[in-house]
């Protein structure tokens, strides 16, 4: 283990929960900036409205 040293100043019992802790915020404030700065985020969470992607004929694709 690469940092096995930092357990001699920090037990486990403490530097676990707060690594854990310390990810979860960062997880949570990812996603909170994500869904108050954009909108398409707003939109796909809430249902909004569904927009059905349409496929160009087979014929019209293939030109010759």
């Amino acid at each position: 283990m690469i940092y096995s040293k930092m357990w001699c100043v920090v037990k486990p019992s403490v530097g676990i929960p707060v690594f854990i802790a310390a990810v979860a915020i960062a997880s949570f404030s990812v996603h909170l900036a994500l869904t108050l700065n954009t909108s398409w985020v707003k939109n796909f969470l809430n249902g909004g409205a569904k927009v059905v992607a349409v496929a160009a004929p087979a014929d019209a694709a293939v030109k010759k």
